[in-house]
């Protein structure tokens, strides 16, 4: 069991393994993604219920638009009918929910839904919920070069005074702090363009399960670990 005196105060999630879960059961990707997001749901009220006050979760990179067009219109669909049935029901749960990345790729639809679930939980005192959705790490970076050149090409920023607090400040992630703990399901060991700026002292967990598998006790269990670790930041 973990200290709960003691929880990290910013998980972020890399939800792999649906698409390899529904294969397994003789299913359609589709599928597997159903129940991942049933999934994410269950682990975004469970982790407002301990009190963690920041997750963030990867949803959809701007990669995985090379999928299939069928399996890229089914998760945009579930998104969309995730979404609107969040936003209708979000008035009831004291999660605050937020999304990163571009959203000009994404369709109206999608985007009002976005709008709709951020404006009517922006009040809320509970875990803060990021989902990325066709987010990049590598996109997100050059776009902050670019508002950042933007300010010095204008006169409002010197050249001298750039550094990594003005660099995080133009990220997509200004307004919530860096993860303490990463978690990846299914077994890949690797980050995936996912907050590459963001996790440079993170501690990593790669669980073998996949993610529709994945549970409250495996959060549990992911905390205790991160609680028996020493976090040096580059000391000796």
């Amino acid at each position: 069991m973990f200290d709960s005196d003691n929880l990290p105060n910013h998980i972020a999630i890399i939800m792999d393994g649906n698409r390899r879960w529904a294969k397994a059961k003789g299913k359609p990707a589709a599928f597997g993604h159903k129940e991942g997001a049933k999934t994410l749901e269950k682990i975004v009220r469970y982790a407002n219920k301990i009190g963690l006050k920041y997750i963030t979760v990867y949803a959809f990179s701007t990669e995985n638009w090379k999928r299939t067009e069928e399996e890229v219109n089914s998760l945009m669909f579930l998104f969309q009918s995730y979404l609107s049935d969040y936003a209708n029901r979000a008035d009831h749960e004291n999660i605050k929910l937020q999304f990163i990345g571009d959203r000009t790729e994404l369709s109206s639809g999608m985007q009002k839904c976005m709008e709709i679930c951020e404006g009517k939980t922006k009040d809320n005192t509970g875990t803060t919920f990021t989902i990325a959705l066709n987010y990049g790490g590598r996109d997100e970076i050059v776009r902050a070069i670019q508002k950042i050149s933007a300010k010095v090409k204008t006169g409002s920023l010197n050249v001298e005074d750039i550094n990594e607090e003005v660099v995080s400040q133009n990220l997509f992630t200004n307004n919530i702090p860096d993860p303490d703990l990463l978690i990846r399901t299914s077994g890949e060991e690797r980050t995936s363009n996912f907050l590459p700026w963001q996790l440079v002292y993170s501690e990593f967990l790669f669980i073998e399960k996949n993610w529709p598998d994945f549970s409250e006790q495996d959060l549990d269990d992911a905390i205790a670990v991160y609680q028996h670790r020493t976090r040096k930041f580059g000391a000796n």
